[in-house]
């Protein structure tokens, strides 16, 4: 497989998707690296010249007024590692450590964070060689970024915390002593730089974007088959419509429905009914799940700015200024306080993630109601069972189904709304945006499980309209279903197969009848 050169400026969701689930290598580019090595000779200078610059030469956060010798200065980083990694809850997975760190060094090999090449590539040989800090999820507020996190991934780099490291848990020195790499000294600035940026928060939510996208393109084939099975009109796909209202997602979706019903003999086994238009969750398929494709959108734009960004502080600028006079000439060289670590731009997007997949699990959830209510189903057995009262057939599911949409509810609250005083008053609006990321991932697997309970139901469905049958996308998509899910001829527990129905819509299975 190709290797992955970072260079800071263009780091692609299929880069990441590579390294991540892949194992694709990782090396820092020749060109990024000399663009490193000139931010790390401000650094030096200004060392050298004993020059106030923040978390150079003096603390962090309210302790910025605090000067610190060059003597003092190792000792520094490790403190600030130390005392920043104490993040508490369930460790995030291996897949979100490894993107967190070749979000960190993409975003330290862009050259504004003063560090030396080694820090980068010792981020880098930790990726190819699988040494997996364990990063507890909890413990951010987003800004300064995500400190906690941050720091328990740093600590490895200098021998200490702990990793994962070919299916094992150890300590930080071992793992980089098993995996033949040596531990850093680090040196002033690079802490900071380390723990200082949102990639926990990007790590976190980009992974679930990339599920949820999955999810998003298979809601739709689940849904053709819950609108053939309730004998429902492809009319309000028509073309038309939505070139008269033509939001991107929202036409992209009733071109595909009008795909995916293509030769259904359910259909024209009912072209002339009097039945003037169906329900919202029908026939407003296109708009719902549209907007939610739009908003994926969003949130990959976002990302990608993200994925790309300098984002800790201070920030080197090797090219000095111009403002008339020779300010930093021994430099060569500006320092620059700011606040690119504040995660406000990650948090709108998490949050936003969230509430639009709770409307893909509550529309879905609203198909599943229709299935099996024989108030609304279309002449089917009530609740998709012969021997309704005997039998309870897909009763339950629904109102699991229910259970998981109200949750969503609950974690669709935007984080993003509130904040909290840190750092003594110093950071006194924050982002929360880490909290967003660990709402999303609930709200992305209560959403798969929700559409893998509509998938069996309507292929439960689709098996009492026999002889007639979906066309040959839908037929596809629902062999693919009963792969996982046969038909319930008597009751029988349905949980493992609604597991491994969610397994097959995450792994992108479904999708094939789109092609």
């Amino acid at each position: 497989m190709k290797a992955i050169h970072i260079n800071g400026n263009n780091l692609t969701f299929e880069d990441l998707r590579a390294v991540v689930y892949e194992r694709a290598a990782v090396i820092l580019d020749s060109d990024a690296r000399e663009r490193v090595e000139q931010a790390r000779n401000v650094v030096e200078n200004i060392l050298a010249s004993d020059r106030t610059a923040y978390a150079i030469t003096t603390g962090v956060g309210k302790l910025s007024d605090v000067r610190i010798t060059p003597e003092q200065n190792k000792e520094l980083q490790l403190n600030l590692l130390r005392s920043h990694a104490v993040g508490v809850g369930d460790p995030l997975s291996t897949a979100e450590s490894r993107a967190m760190m070749l979000l960190r060094a993409n975003s330290l090999a862009k050259g504004n964070s003063g560090v030396r090449p080694g820090v980068i590539e010792l981020l880098c040989n930790m990726l190819n060689r699988g040494v997996h800090p364990i990063i507890p999820s909890q413990g951010s507020v987003g800004a300064s970024g995500d400190l906690a996190p941050l720091a328990h991934q740093a600590l490895v780099l200098i021998g200490e915390g702990e990793a994962e490291y070919e299916g094992k848990r150890m300590s930080g020195a071992v793992a980089l002593k098993a995996a033949q790499l040596e531990p850093l000294i680090l040196e002033a600035k690079e802490a900071i730089s380390l723990i200082n940026g949102t990639q926990a928060m990007l790590a976190v939510g980009t992974l679930a974007l990339l599920e949820a996208q999955t999810l998003a393109d298979s809601a739709d084939v689940i849904a053709s088959l819950s609108l053939d099975a309730l004998r429902g009109t492809d009319a309000a796909f028509d073309e038309r419509i939505h070139a008269a209202r033509p939001h991107a997602g929202q036409m992209r979706v009733a071109a595909r429905m009008r795909k995916l019903l293509e030769g259904s003999s359910i259909r024209a086994s009912h072209i002339d009914c009097k039945r003037v238009q169906d329900a919202y969750s029908l026939r407003c398929i296109p708009q719902v799940h549209g907007a939610v494709l739009d908003t994926l959108t969003f949130a990959q734009q976002t990302f990608s700015i993200e994925m790309n960004a300098a984002v800790d502080n201070p920030l080197i600028f090797p090219e000095a200024k111009e403002i008339g006079k020779k300010e930093d000439t021994e430099t060569k060289g500006d320092v620059i306080s700011g606040g690119n670590f504040h995660g406000e731009p990650l948090a709108f997007a998490l949050d936003y993630l969230a509430i639009v997949l709770s409307a893909l699990a509550g529309i879905s959830e609203r198909r599943v109601e229709r299935l099996v209510n024989p108030a609304l189903n279309e002449g089917l057995p009530a609740f998709l069972t012969d021997g309704a009262g005997l039998r309870s057939g897909f009763m339950m599911p629904q109102v699991t189904a229910a259970a998981l949409v109200s949750e969503n509810k609950v974690w669709a609250h935007p984080a993003s709304v509130d904040s909290i005083t840190t750092s003594g008053n110093k950071e006194d609006y924050v982002s929360m945006g880490m909290t967003s990321a660990l709402k999303l991932k609930r709200v992305v697997v209560n959403t798969r499980m929700v559409l893998a309970i509509e998938a069996a139901a309507a292929a439960q469905a689709l098996d009492f309209l026999a002889p007639l049958e979906p066309g040959p996308r839908g037929k596809k998509a629902k062999v693919a279903i009963r792969s996982e899910c046969a038909h319930m001829d008597a009751d029988r527990s349905l949980a493992e197969e609604f597991n491994k129905l969610a397994e097959m819509i995450k792994n992108g299975k479904l999708l094939e009848a789109l092609d």
